[in-house]
């Protein structure tokens, strides 16, 4: 069933779309239950169920980093059943040349009530898994 102002789909342009494709797949579909849902040789895109779809497209314009504090997109964030889920991510990402962030805070950053992992995708942006309940 259709909702009125879902967000249909997020598109994000890449660094390089190789690095970026190795990350999502490890996060998106073997962890949060993604898959991919359209591949051509400029992008990538995933989806999860029927519902919203993220993109990731290569940019031909590289001269300028992402910075996530400029104008612009500061983050992506994923609920994650469970703080067991998430704690099983984070030793999984100790392991990947993946860079966590706010590590001395884990799993509190966001405040005593919000368990949360932060890490940054290949380009440097903010991505939050977030645990949930069942």
């Amino acid at each position: 069933m259709a909702i009125n102002g879902a967000l249909h789909h997020v598109e994000v342009y890449v660094r390089n779309l190789d690095n970026s494709k190795q990350f999502y797949d490890w996060l998106l579909v073997d962890h949060l239950g993604y898959r991919v849902y359209q591949q051509w040789p400029s992008g990538i895109s995933y989806i999860l169920g029927e519902g919203t779809y993220l993109v990731f497209v290569q940019s031909q314009k590289l001269q300028q980093a992402y910075n996530r504090t400029n104008v612009g997109l500061n983050h992506l964030a994923f609920n994650m059943v469970g703080q067991d889920a998430v704690d099983r991510l984070r030793t999984d990402l100790s392991r990947l040349p993946y860079h966590e962030l706010y590590v001395e805070r884990y799993p509190f950053a966001g405040g005593p009530d919000h368990y949360a992992l932060y890490l940054e995708d290949p380009d440097r942006i903010k991505i939050e898994i977030v645990a949930v309940p069942a």
